[in-house]
Parts: structure tokens; C-alpha cells; sequence
């Protein structure tokens, strides 16, 4: 047996030294690959902790990209050993295939949060207008991301909705313009109307003076002068700001007799004479 092993070897030499080559270059491809992956996982943690993203997601997509570094590292040391990866490729392609097909929905939603988290059209505690729906965001999973409406009603949208049409975003600048349109009755003094309205807004210590205010004519319509009145505000100020100019509005005109007419219109009725 021994005699047979030793003549084995010696007519074999050449390719277990080879092979023995071949296989400490496929430990050492694949030692260092898995530190490469190791080290991209890393990094892409890193850049997605610098943005703020949760830590969970970080984890998750970390060792997502981990896991398929690692598999394209070890099917080249495969490749190196003289091993078909073909084949190999073959399944992994199928299989992840039937998964996608599986889990469409799913993965849909997962790109689109990835999307969310790399691009961050918006980012907690941001008041945005997303999938008809209006709120303030309370947290960006990666397949979904919650709402909280103003009458405190919490809303799950999946991802894949929020990137396939417009998003609002409310809190991506600092400051917002009201926009007001204000109708007065065609017998009303104009002057005195937009002079009220400039009174209110100078009056009022959260309108910002840079970019000035504008009150303006905007158009003549069929039951009424119609005034845009446009103020900024901080984004906080929004809301208050803008009811409380409404209110304003009204109880002034009313003291200094400006009409705010309702939708009218006028019928002229003429009669035959007859002959």
C-alpha cells in the first residue's frame, strides 16, 4: 500500500503541485476578497450613518452588500480551482429570479426605500404631501414609511407608492409664502381695502419684511375685485399666521364697512310687448 501511494505521487508530482498552487491562490483570492467585502460593507455603513440613516437599515443594507461580495469572490476562487461556475451562476440566476417573481411587490418597495434613504426627498419630522396624503413623517423603514396626520392618525405607506408620483415636501426650506385670495364688492373702496390689508400683515411680527409682502389687484371678477395677498413666514408660522390673517381680515373690513360680496349674479328680465 505504501509502495503504491509513493509511485502515485511520483507519477502525479506535477499535478498535486498544481493543483496544491492552485488551491492556496483560491484561499488567498478568497481571503482577501472577503476582506474587500468586509471593507465595502463598511464603507457603505459609514456614508449611510453620516446621512442620518437608521441604524437598522444601515445593518441591513450593509450586510446586503456584504453577502453578495462575498458571493462573487467565492465563485472567482471556484473559477481559479478550475471548478464550472456555470452552472452554479445558472441557479443562483434561476433562483433569484423565481424570488423577484415572488416577492415583486416586496422588492419594489425595498428600491424605492433605498431611493428614499439615498436621495432623502424628505426625512423625519418633515411635513410633506406624498400618495394623497398629508402629514408629518414619523419613520422610513425600508419597505415603508409611517405617517402622522394633524388629527393624530398614523398612516403606512409603502415606498414604492411614495416615489411613483410627486412629493410636497412643506419643511424643505425655511420659509413659506401664504398665498390669500380676498374678494371686496365692486361698490367698496379699493384703496382702503388693500390699505387695511397692508396695515394687517405690517402689524403682525411673524411677516417677514425681506421678500416684502405683496397685496395686489389680480383680477375683476363677475361678483367681485379680487386681491392677492401673499406674506412670508417662517415655516413654523405657517398655519397660525394664516388664520390669523383670515380673522383679521374679516373683522376689519366689517369695522371699516369693506364689503366681502358672496357669488352673485345678475338676471335681467326683459318683456314682450306685444303689438
Amino acid at each position: 500500500m505504501f509502495d503504491q501511494m509513493i509511485s502515485y505521487l511520483s507519477k502525479n508530482q506535477d499535478f498535486l503541485l498544481n493543483s496544491a498552487f492552485n488551491l492556496l491562490i483560491a484561499l488567498v483570492i478568497f481571503y482577501i476578497g472577503r476582506w474587500l467585502a468586509l471593507g465595502a460593507a463598511r464603507l457603505v455603513s459609514k456614508a449611510l450613518l453620516l446621512r442620518k440613516v437608521d441604524r437598522a437599515v444601515v445593518s441591513f443594507l450593509s450586510s446586503i452588500v456584504y453577502a453578495g461580495a462575498l458571493i462573487a469572490v467565492a465563485l472567482i476562487a471556484l473559477s481559479h480551482l478550475g471548478i464550472q461556475t456555470t452552472s452554479f451562476i445558472a441557479i443562483l440566476g434561476a433562483a433569484g429570479l423565481a424570488i423577484a417573481l415572488a416577492l415583486q411587490g416586496s422588492l419594489s418597495n425595498f428600491a424605492s426605500g433605498v431611493l428614499i434613504i439615498i436621495f432623502r426627498p424628505f426625512k423625519a419630522g418633515d411635513m410633506v404631501d406624498v400618495a394623497g396624503i398629508s402629514g408629518v413623517v414619523e419613520r422610513i423603514d425600508i419597505f415603508q414609511t409611517i405617517f402622522k396626520t394633524g388629527d393624530n392618525k398614523k398612516i403606512i405607506v409603502p415606498n414604492s407608492q411614495i416615489t411613483g408620483g410627486p412629493i410636497i415636501n412643506y419643511s424643505a426650506e425655511p420659509r413659506r409664502r401664504i398665498d390669500l385670495v380676498i374678494g371686496i364688492s365692486y361698490d367698496s373702496d379699493l384703496r382702503l381695502a388693500k390699505q387695511i390689508l397692508h396695515d394687517i400683515l405690517s402689524n403682525d411680527p411673524r411677516i417677514l419684511k425681506d421678500p416684502a409682502a405683496v397685496v395686489a389687484v389680480s383680477a375683476l371678477a363677475d361678483s367681485a375685485v379680487q386681491l392677492v395677498v401673499r406674506p412670508w413666514v417662517q415655516a413654523a408660522d405657517y398655519w397660525p399666521v394664516y388664520w390669523d390673517i383670515l380673522e383679521k381680515v374679516k373683522l376689519d373690513f366689517d369695522h371699516q364697512g369693506i364689503e366681502i360680496p358672496f357669488p352673485q349674479m345678475s338676471l335681467h328680465m326683459k318683456k314682450e310687448v306685444k303689438e
